[in-house]
């Protein structure tokens, strides 16, 4: 097949929906399938040069990722390809792509990305009140239109239908994955610890990804203060970027709780710095009040490392039935469930759930697996 990735950016800062193109784009590539991307970056933004499949950049004005070229862009090319996928809602690759291609001979399929979970429309009202008749006007013809519309679990594609009305999609349902870790775990460990020695021979728990309202960051802090006072041995490590009036929130939140100096807060980490974090961890956590997926999830568990997720994370069912990690609410108490449970468990029981985890990701989530998923998705439903 020739594949064509409409995305606003290839920006690795900007989270998971890039991160599983820059994955499965190569792979699909070496199986002998033409992988290619239309973004909206500037075309001499360095990640641009440095992704692994050609990138066609348009550049953009606005937040929204206007780019005046692209609808011309695609209408020209269309031809090119046996498919498109546009990747997420809300900014203009997604109109763009209904809009080149409604008359034209090749298909395309909708990647939402977890953009339609209905937890936004609770937490932002006005924005999703703001939001409905760009939804009458667009997004529900690209869902409507779209040859397909994918969700990377069935808790997010439960979930898509409670955020708009009128909802009319052929949902399709196929995993995402990540690449197993490379490198070697002790002199990655090593790496991370001679960084941050402040880690050194604690019991970590970490978070990792974009520091945001929705990760239930706040919860956690607090739910680490109420642990550690009976743990001194206890550390928390936050990596990963964020808006720099919420980081310096959470770090006050820290302050008033006695912990700041138990916090370590590392920014965005990469390579062996970042495998090094989840190595030198004994659990993953994230509360999060909205999780389509969660890509670090899933490489904690490629590392062996247990999750502790909320319920809002939306995998939470596979990793629950693999018994891979702990579940609870996304609240306070929830929180403090998870770390509790985590604390009180044994270890051998918590070694019997490290290679659960394990196994969770080699069985559900490696890359190579989840990559011939999404092609046999595409190529049933191209027939």
């Amino acid at each position: 097949m020739r594949i064509l990735n409409i995305i606003c950016s290839t920006n690795p800062q900007l989270g998971g929906v890039i991160e599983w193109v820059r994955q499965f784009s190569p792979i699909a590539a070496a199986l002998g399938h033409t992988v290619e991307v239309a973004s909206m970056d500037n075309p001499d933004d360095d990640w641009v040069r440095n992704f692994p499949v050609p990138v066609h950049a348009f550049g953009h004005k606005f937040r929204y990722f206007y780019s005046s070229g692209l609808i011309k862009w695609i209408r020209e090319n269309a031809g090119n390809y046996d498919v498109c996928i546009t990747h997420g809602l809300w900014r203009f690759p997604s109109i763009a792509t209904h809009m080149a291609l409604k008359n034209s001979n090749t298909p395309y399929f909708a990647y939402t990305h977890g953009m339609l979970d209905p937890w936004f429309k609770t937490y932002y009202p006005a924005k999703h009140l703001a939001k409905y008749p760009y939804w009458l006007l667009s997004e529900y013809r690209v869902l409507r239109e779209a040859k397909g519309v994918i969700f990377t679990c069935e808790q997010e594609k439960i979930k898509a239908k409670k955020s708009f009305s009128p909802y009319k999609a052929k949902e399709l349902v196929t995993t995402i994955g990540i690449y197993p870790p490379a490198g070697d775990k002790t002199s990655q460990t090593a790496c991370f610890h001679e960084r941050y020695p402040e880690t050194e021979g604690k019991k970590l728990l970490l978070f990792l990804g974009r520091i945001h309202q929705k990760k239930g960051c706040d919860l956690l802090i607090q739910a680490f203060a109420k642990a550690a006072t009976n743990h001194p041995d206890l550390h928390l490590v936050f990596a990963g970027p964020g808006d720099d009036s919420l980081i310096t929130q959470l770090k006050q939140l820290a302050s008033s709780n006695n912990i700041a100096e138990r916090v370590t807060w590392t920014g965005m980490i990469t390579g062996d710095t970042k495998w090094g974090a989840f190595y030198a961890s004994d659990a993953f956590i994230l509360p999060s009040h909205q999780e389509n997926f969660g890509i670090s999830v899933v490489e904690a568990m490629a590392c062996s490392i247990p999750v502790l997720i909320s319920n809002k994370v939306d995998i939470f069912k596979e990793v629950e039935n693999d018994n891979a990690g702990i579940i609870a609410d996304d609240t306070l108490d929830g929180t403090c469930e998870l770390i509790s449970k985590w604390l009180e468990m044994s270890e051998d029981d918590k070694q019997s759930m490290q290679k659960n985890a394990l196994s969770c990701y080699q069985n559900r989530f490696e890359v190579h697996n989840a990559t011939q998923q999404l092609l046999e998705l595409l190529e049933t439903n191209l027939a």
